[in-house]
């Protein structure tokens, strides 16, 4: 069923009700399990029948074929897109926030500054009128007075200036942690997708030699059905750090789904391959388990398809091909590396 005939199906409810049935629908309808991953998906895909997304899906279902998870997850990059803007947004908004009120901090630390100068030039006018009629008590009053204005303003000013610094501080902190969690996968803290092609760019330019790997978890699929996307985000984890741990000093990220990138800079093929087949084989000899029940889950393999860049290769024409590599690997029966 297409997106615009699950809506329509729904009835005549307020819009709100009429998109949450329709999402219960399309998940039914698809045999999609009703995780977040998949509700977040149907409703991007409900909440705007005629956006490409939409468009996308129902091109996909054309003629009654399901959508799978690798469909899903492959087609999930528009919902990261739109999450990731909410999230910028967000960030902009507090941080135009942080701007004005350090704008008011200073502009009020600017009018203590002109305060004080005025004040300074009255207690110089004072004193000078003390050193021309010294027996005049007044004008010495005056210049304790002013004098204690001053060191009051002094303090305000101190105050201000420090709660200023730190209203600083903090917004260039919250700048570097929000740029760094653009980059980050939040599920297994490795870097995501824009961050492998910011590095894989910027190690083209530097005219580095590279290496790339495409990585896919095995069966994985099963893992979620059997176990539950705890499970699967466990496993998901766990063979991303491994992935980092034998593959030390180069570019592990997650991709997407249960696809992780790896770019090998200043290796050779073989020494790459020599590297990725130990963090292979690490995950292999690796027996899960549920952490509520103890119940095995077993051993979980990734396949992986692995290049060495071309002179003057694109950033497209290397992912096709380790690509290619990866699906020859799946068809090699899995749990192995192809490489070229």
């Amino acid at each position: 069923m297409t997106s615009a005939n699950a809506i329509r199906s729904v009835g005549d409810n307020d819009a709100a009700a009429r998109l949450f049935q329709a999402v219960g629908i399309f998940l039914r309808d698809q045999r999609l399990d009703p995780n977040p991953t998949n509700y977040t998906f149907a409703w991007h895909v409900l909440a705007n029948p005629a956006g490409p997304l939409a468009q996308a899906v129902n091109q996909l279902t054309d003629g009654g074929i399901r959508l799978t998870q690798k469909d899903i997850d492959s087609l999930g990059a528009d919902v990261d897109t739109t999450t990731e803007s909410a999230t910028i947004e967000g960030l902009v908004a507090r941080t135009q926030m942080k701007v004005e009120t350090f704008a008011d901090m200073m502009g009020s630390l600017h009018e203590e500054t002109r305060g004080f100068g005025r004040d300074l030039q009255a207690s110089a006018e004072a004193i000078a009128a003390s050193r021309e009629r010294p027996q005049d008590g007044i004008a010495l009053e005056e210049v304790a007075r002013i004098t204690a204005s001053m060191i009051e303003r002094v303090h305000v000013a101190e105050a201000q200036l420090e709660s200023a610094t730190k209203e600083a501080n903090g917004l260039r902190e919250d700048l570097e942690a929000a740029r760094k969690d653009a980059r980050r996968d939040p599920l297994t803290g490795l870097p995501n997708r824009r961050a492998f092609a910011e590095a894989f760019a910027a190690q083209i330019n530097a005219g580095s030699q590279l290496c790339l790997a495409m990585c896919d978890i095995d069966h994985f699929k099963q893992v979620n059905d059997r176990f539950g996307h705890q499970v699967g985000d466990r496993v998901l984890k766990a063979i991303g750090d491994t992935m980092a741990k034998h593959c030390g000093g180069q570019l592990v990220s997650r991709y997407g789904g249960e696809e992780f990138a790896i770019l090998f800079s200043g290796l050779t093929l073989e020494q790459a391959d020599a590297m990725l087949t130990i963090a292979r084989e690490a995950t292999s000899e690796r027996f899960f388990r549920t952490r509520d029940g103890d119940s095995p889950v077993g051993h979980v393999t990734f396949s992986a398809g692995l290049i060495a860049l071309r002179d003057g290769e694109v950033q497209s024409d290397a992912f096709h091909r380790a690509d290619r590599n990866l699906y020859a690997a799946k068809s090699a029966g899995r749990n192995c590396i192809v490489s070229n």
